[in-house]
């Protein structure tokens, strides 16, 4: 008689600070990068029509946020990106990837300067533990005076966005942080409490994300749920954020960039600075940008009934050259849309190219994203 096979461990998800929040709106909940995380509440395509022309409040306190500091943190915080801190001032945020040596990309990152020996990061969720290891192999390597903690446990994170965002947020924090200008980051008091005042989304359209406090989180989310009725504010859960992205054209990382694909094919040439000083994975980018980029991410646009989905095959001619990444069809514009890697060959703007929709091939054309302007 054999012995009964190990049972597989069960990992129950982690809560965010708003958890009970979003259970008492109703949000289906769904594991994601770890925790259980709301994907919508009263329906993803009101949600993202919520945030298009009002506005909606996301929770993603599943984000990873790791402070650098120490006299020596912007140098360090440069050598491990792709982008230049050197070119922006203090107060300021940049986008940019995080590569390893072989130029893959660990993770996309917003990087924000508060000063030169002061550098706050945001990191993807299912990325923080490796993006945390990574950073601190490569400073154990470097003679720098520069310390990095992962603060992510102390942090929520709420993202206020839509047209209507900057009325509501001057409400609570007043007129003068709301025109704070895009890409910033300050702080901002909230009930006595300071939190971080950033002036970035993930959606195109105005707001902040706000990083908070634990323990302060519940009571913000009510407040700006309060003060925003006339406004039409709301929740959105994480099926919106994703269409929103998308008709941004804003990668996903696991699903257009991972550690099998570079800077320069994901399109993101214009966050990597291969003329500044030396940086983790530059030499492999040189390399790779000298030797003729093999393929490219790239917007479709989709014609006839069908939808793109990540994995469909793209062809020319009937032969294939690429593979969808991300797609949908645009709650905004009603289009079938898609980002595919393709041969460089095929990746111009006009190209005509197709895609197969279960068995069904799908005239597509190459398009420069974002396919919705805000």
């Amino acid at each position: 008689m054999s012995s009964p096979a190990p049972e597989t461990p069960v990992t129950t998800p982690l809560k965010t600070p708003l958890y009970d929040t979003h259970v008492a709106l109703g949000a289906r909940m769904v594991p994601f990068a770890g925790y259980a995380m709301p994907v919508q509440y009263d329906g993803m395509l009101a949600e993202h029509e919520r945030v298009r022309t009002a506005v909606g409040l996301f929770d993603v306190s599943h984000m990873g946020e790791v402070r650098v500091r120490g006299r020596d943190a912007l140098t360090a915080v440069n050598r491990f990106i792709t982008n230049d801190l050197r070119k922006i001032e203090d107060g300021r945020a940049l986008y940019t990837a995080m590569c390893a040596d072989d130029g893959t990309i660990v993770d996309d990152l917003i990087v924000y300067r508060l000063a030169p020996d002061h550098i706050f990061i945001c990191v993807n969720a299912g990325n923080r533990h490796g993006d945390v290891q990574h950073m601190q192999a490569q400073l154990a390597q470097w003679d720098y005076d520069a310390t990095l903690v992962d603060e992510s446990d102390q942090w929520s994170q709420i993202a206020v966005q839509g047209p209507n965002a900057k009325a509501l947020l001057a409400r609570i924090f007043g007129a003068k942080v709301a025109a704070l200008k895009k890409m910033r980051m300050q702080t901002a008091t909230f009930e006595g409490t300071e939190l971080l005042y950033a002036t970035s989304g993930y959606t195109g359209e105005a707001g902040a994300e706000l990083y908070v406090p634990n323990a302060i989180a519940a009571a913000l989310w009510a407040a700006l749920i309060a003060q925003g009725k006339d406004l039409g504010v709301g929740p959105a859960g994480l099926g919106a954020r994703d269409t929103l992205r998308l008709e941004m054209g804003m990668a996903l990382y696991g699903n257009d960039i991972d550690r099998t694909t570079t800077p320069l094919e994901a399109s993101l040439g214009w966050v990597t600075r291969l003329d500044k000083d030396d940086f983790v994975g530059k030499a492999a980018l040189v390399a790779q940008d000298a030797a003729g980029v093999p393929r490219r991410l790239v917007g479709l646009e989709v014609g006839e009934r069908g939808i793109p989905r990540h994995g469909y095959a793209v062809l020319a001619a009937g032969q294939p050259v690429g593979v969808v990444t991300s797609g949908t069809l645009s709650p905004s514009t009603g289009k079938s849309i898609a980002l595919a890697y393709v041969a460089a060959a095929h990746s111009a703007l006009g190209t005509p190219l197709e895609v197969d929709v279960r068995g069904k091939l799908k005239p597509a054309v190459v398009v420069k994203p974002p396919f919705y302007k805000a």
